[in-house]
């Protein structure tokens, strides 16, 4: 019988990929089911041309040697037949625009919503240990802020009844030494999970057909139950599951039942479409039934993204996350899996819902996400965090700030409580870069009613040495109403020896460059990079592991 082969919409790159790349089953191919009807709910039937069919999985045990696809319907999958074959690669990334540099003259502003966001990191590393060249890499899979805020830095924490620490530093920046570079960290204060206010958590499992595989649905049991494994008494755990339809599977279990829990959440089993709107929609439901005021209210969903029944736009995905945000509840987005790995989606329903968005490659990435990093991404402590910098002419004569491009703002969104922005947990930090270029001595400024631009240069402004002024915009969690913030980033933050994170920040900001083949790149190169990294030390495993990445392009 002749075989037929898939051919899905590339929305993304195009780039075929082996299937042995990552070890996952070789000698197999997809292709498109026989004509036969399909076993509803039952053990898989034989197809009369040795075809296994099964819309559900039934629960059975399929032969390692079949390939398996995800229709709206069902799975299909066929025998071994030893040869060589070539999986599609329809993963879904959104267009980025980067960033260029800005005249201080005509726009000393600059502001953006805060993000806190790793997914783009635990992505690319995955794509480069499959062994993807720059070539097949897509250029939207790089999002520099995310990249450089995966990383730990040595910030001083907030003081007194201040939200965050504030650190900067300015010194020669690496991949043009005729521009400075601005590094900016904002950190807030660690809570231990054990001392959080009670928890209402609302686990969202994709069960459709496409997360079958075992670095989908197989990983997501791994990864939620070491989360389970740090709650206790004083949370409620839900979970709620979707395919072709929408499932509650427990509702407001006590956190210290964890075997009734874990019981349920192995035995989940993919199978079907993808309903992901309507899991959306009844994940929302249950934690406003079990909502615990002036607890910690939070749904996490974990999907690869490809919904295909119910609304799967971007746009009907946003309008409906941001009304569902308006409860008062928060979101966690765990990605999984690749080939048709919906990063579009996942971040979209991360932005739009007052939520985080991480990538789970790997067991290890799971136990940084939900173990040693789980009061940062479970517990908000700030919302709606807006940052806006005003640049001085007198020392900055064009800026350009790395990364943020889809978290970037009008400066008019600064002061309008309406306008959603990022959420920050408790430990987390924002780490921002600027590339400036040094304004001369005979730098001019513009007619404006900022403090900084000549028309409105006051005697004190005149003598100051800020650089710039940085204001952050942040409500409380359970509040409508911002706070403001303002600090003043003066002369006095430069130095000729910056400190090991402001190194390191700077090499993940090149790498990201080189991985886009940025056109603000300069004299970088990975060789570089490499000779950055072996000036400090690499004193933590993701830093180390962060090395062999930038190697593996060394050559």
């Amino acid at each position: 019988m002749e075989r037929k082969t898939v051919l899905r919409s590339a929305v993304a790159s195009m780039s075929l990929l082996t299937l042995t790349a990552c070890g996952l089953s070789n000698n197999v191919a997809p292709a498109t089911a026989p004509d036969a009807e399909y076993c509803v709910d039952t053990a898989p039937a034989t197809a009369d041309d040795g075809y296994y069919i099964d819309s559900y999985l039934g629960g059975a045990t399929y032969s390692q040697n079949f390939a398996r696809e995800a229709e709206a319907d069902g799975l299909w999958m066929y025998p071994d037949t030893n040869e060589d074959y070539i999986q599609m690669n329809t993963e879904e990334y959104s267009k980025i625009v980067e960033n260029v540099f800005k005249d201080v003259a005509t726009s000393p502003l600059s502001t953006f919503s805060a993000d806190v966001d790793s997914a783009s990191y635990s992505n690319l590393r995955r794509m480069i240990n499959c062994g993807y060249s720059l070539d097949e890499i897509p250029e939207g899979a790089v999002r520099a802020e995310e990249m450089i805020n995966y990383f730990h830095y040595d910030y001083d924490g907030p003081e007194g009844d201040e939200p965050f620490g504030i650190n900067a530093m300015i010194s020669d920046c690496p991949w043009n030494p005729e521009n400075k570079l601005l590094h900016l960290g904002l950190q807030t204060e660690a809570i231990d999970f054990s001392e959080t206010p009670d928890s209402n958590i609302v686990l969202l499992v994709d069960v459709s057909g496409s997360m079958y595989d075992e670095n989908k649905l197989p990983l997501v049991k791994e990864a939620f139950g070491l989360l389970i494994d740090n709650l206790s008494e004083k949370d409620k755990v839900s979970m709620v599951t979707y395919a072709s339809g929408v499932s509650v599977v427990c509702e407001g279990v006590s956190g210290d039942n964890k075997e009734e829990i874990l019981t349920a959440l192995n035995n989940l089993k993919a199978g079907g479409g993808t309903n992901g709107s309507g899991g959306i929609e009844e994940a929302y439901r249950i934690a406003e039934a079990n909502f615990i005021k002036g607890g910690n209210n939070r749904v996490i969903i974990a999907s690869d993204g490809d919904f295909n029944i119910g609304k799967s736009s971007q746009s009907e995905l946003s309008e409906q996350i941001q009304n569902e945000a308006k409860k008062g509840i928060f979101l966690s987005v765990l990605g999984f899996g690749m080939y048709n790995y919906s990063d579009t989606r996942m971040e979209t329903l991360a932005d739009d819902g007052n939520g985080n968005y991480a990538y789970i490659d790997t067991l290890h990435e799971a136990k940084k996400v939900l173990v040693q990093e789980l009061s940062a991404n479970m517990l908000t402590v700030a919302k709606d965090v807006k940052l806006q910098i005003e640049f001085n002419p007198k020392y900055v004569a064009e800026y350009r700030l790395i990364g943020y491009e889809n978290r970037a703002l009008n400066n008019e969104d600064f002061n309008d409580d309406k306008k959603d922005a990022g959420e920050i947990g408790a430990g987390h930090s924002v780490t921002v870069l600027y590339e400036i270029v040094p304004a001369n001595e005979n730098g001019e400024g513009s007619e404006s009613n900022l403090k900084y631009q000549e028309s409105n240069l006051t005697e004190e402004a005149l003598k100051s040495n800020d650089w710039l002024t940085l204001s952050i915009r942040y409500k409380e969690p359970d509040e409508d109403e911002s706070k403001l913030l303002e600090y003043q980033i003066g002369a006095d933050c430069y130095t000729e020896e910056p400190s090991n994170d402001f190194i390191f920040a700077a090499s993940v900001a090149e790498f990201a460059m080189l991985l886009r083949n940025s056109d603000f790149i300069a004299d970088g190169s990975f060789a570089h990079v490499v000779e950055e990294l072996n000036t400090i030390p690499l004193n933590d495993e993701y830093r180390r592991e962060f090395a062999t990445l930038v190697d593996k392009f060394n050559n």
